[in-house]
């Protein structure tokens, strides 16, 4: 049996103290997965649906494949590992700000780290995906091997245009660089981009983020988008009727789904939202 609690890593990064910690759950004796930002909670492997449902919400709105996908937020693996247990998808990019985490994935210390880590249709790519939607791409290129060391900032190719760089990544040079969510092909369109790094478009983790959830922003990413692909967003608030707008200005079709789960921490039931949109075919 595993110990009660263990702190697996500790490092500090540009945001901050980053933590991942194992606990036994009391009630069901199941190992625990949590990531702590801080004195922050940012996930845990007691609450997953959301992630899938992510995935699997976004998906279901494609045709048969093959399917290319791109996956901005890789925590602890739910939301890729959905996709990549899709039949249809021949490629997955999964882009992360932290190479502590995509460190933990590659060294086998999350449950679904060394499955994702060894799939050949996965590459995990540290980089600011805000900054590569939006043109100035902050990537790092895929994680060699043994990992990023901790505390490297994310290497940028390009200084933003028209916004501030968001903390996540930082700036190096002058002028835009190729833009796009793949760093050996810039400009690279998807079938599909799953997105879950915010908690929510009022409420993200830095000021940079925000742009994203503008009209600009969501048109910038829809071009990242193959005609009818989709773009799905994780929340964890309600169903915002105002960025529903927004969505709907630059999609054709959008719709907020509410994903319930249990809860045993509180004693009932919660509840996030995923956002499907899907660009138009023309």
């Amino acid at each position: 049996m595993s110990a009660r609690f263990e702190e697996i890593d500790w490092r500090p990064t540009p945001m901050g103290e980053i933590s991942l910690r194992r606990r036994r759950d009391p009630v069901s004796g199941e190992d625990v997965y949590e990531v702590k930002l801080g004195d922050e909670y940012l996930m845990s492997s007691l609450f997953t649906a959301g992630e899938v449902a992510l995935a699997r919400l976004g998906l279901a709105e494609l045709p048969d494949g093959p399917l290319d996908v791109a996956v901005g937020g890789l925590g602890l693996g739910y939301t890729a590992r959905t996709a990549l247990d899709d039949p249809r998808v021949r490629s997955l990019i999964v882009v992360d700000a932290l190479a502590e985490v995509i460190d933990w994935h590659r060294r086998g210390l999350v449950p679904l780290g060394a499955g994702l880590a060894s799939d050949p249709r996965c590459r995990l790519v540290r980089g600011d995906f805000f900054a590569m939607a939006a043109g100035s791409a902050a990537a790092g290129g895929p994680v060699p091997a043994d990992g990023a060391k901790a505390g490297n900032p994310v290497s940028v190719d390009g200084a933003k245009v028209g916004d501030p760089v968001s903390a996540w990544g930082t700036a190096r040079s002058a002028g835009a660089a190729p833009r796009g969510l793949d760093p050996e092909t810039p400009g690279r369109r998807f079938h599909a981009i799953l997105l879950d790094v915010d908690h929510s478009p009022r409420h993200v983790l830095h000021p940079g983020h925000a742009a994203l959830y503008r009209p600009a922003g969501l048109t910038a990413l829809a071009e990242l988008l193959h005609p009818g692909g989709v773009f799905a967003l994780w929340s964890n608030d309600p169903p915002d009727e105002e960025f529903g707008s927004v969505l709907a200005e630059v999609f054709t079709e959008t719709a907020a789904h509410v994903v319930d789960f249990d809860n045993p921490l509180q004693g009932g039931t919660a509840a996030n939202t995923v956002y499907v949109a899907r660009r138009h075919d023309g």
